[in-house]
């Protein structure tokens, strides 16, 4: 398995289908991968239908909240159960184009192990949204990315591809899903931002009102702040040769929280 994509799902009864009949035509003969949707308590038909399409899709597997708990927490789901080392993720409104992630997972996989690429990020050049929803994105992006400094134009783009353990070692919190480019710079990674299509959405409506992003967002950010300016990466510069212990870091920097999140997996609902 080369590749999990982890996509988070709430009412999305009707647009879950066609995505995925999407994903498949653009990777089936690209790599090896799984497909993890995690409901997170939808109240439409949108469990019904996922049973339904797994008989269809020997690739999907469905992983389902009792009750909503937004978006990060569905995605922190999905990338404990899947197990490819590398991730994909889409939102489930249809409007991330699955036809981008082979150029995004050759960008992430060809880069030089001396870049530290973790993380490819997608950039909607063109957006296909309302032009309130455009000019809060651009003035929320502006913000974020001179506080921290993350040098990502569109962190809040659903389509990214970065590496499984790079996900495992950040902090967790409630809507880090829009601060993922900046926790992977604080561990000491690179990321890329790579355009993408985006698609107006045909089904449904949005999760999210401007005004609660706004106020998330406001704090969120200066948690994020206060993250960074209190991190600390060493530069090792000796380990005796005898007791090289560098494998042992590496292991501790991009996959040491995965013991503590096996009982995790056991306990969802």
């Amino acid at each position: 398995m080369q590749l999990s994509v982890v996509i988070p799902v709430h009412n999305e009864a009707e647009n879950i289908g066609t995505l995925l009949q999407e994903i498949h035509e653009s990777l089936d003969y690209h790599c090896a991968f799984e497909i993890v949707v995690v409901d997170d308590g939808s109240t439409d038909e949108t469990p019904s239908l996922l049973n339904q399409l797994s008989h269809k899709f020997s690739s999907l597997r469905v992983v389902r909240h009792r009750s909503s708990c937004g978006q990060s927490t569905a995605l922190m789901t999905g990338i404990d159960a899947a197990v490819a080392p590398i991730i994909a993720t889409l939102d489930g409104d249809g409007q991330n184009d699955p036809a981008n992630i082979p150029a995004m997972l050759s960008a992430l996989q060809d880069a030089k192990p001396e870049d530290s690429l973790r993380m490819v990020a997608g950039f909607r050049k063109t957006r296909k949204d309302s032009w309130w929803r455009l000019f809060c994105s651009r003035v929320a992006n502006g913000v974020r990315s001179r506080i921290l400094g993350d040098q990502t134009p569109d962190t809040g783009c659903g389509i990214k591809v970065f590496y499984r353990e790079a996900f495992l070692r950040m902090p967790r919190f409630n809507h880090m899903h829009r601060f993922m480019p900046a926790l992977i710079i604080r561990s000491g990674g690179r990321v890329l931002s790579m355009p993408v299509n985006h698609r107006p959405r045909v089904h449904g409506r949005s999760h999210y009102g401007t005004l609660q992003r706004l106020m998330c967002g406001l704090i969120d950010l200066a948690g994020v702040a206060w993250l960074i300016r209190r991190n600390r990466l060493p530069i090792i510069e000796r380990m005796d040769v005898a007791h090289d212990e560098r494998p042992v870091v590496d292991s501790i920097r991009f996959d040491g929280a995965t013991p503590v999140l096996r009982p995790i997996r056991r306990a969802v609902a």
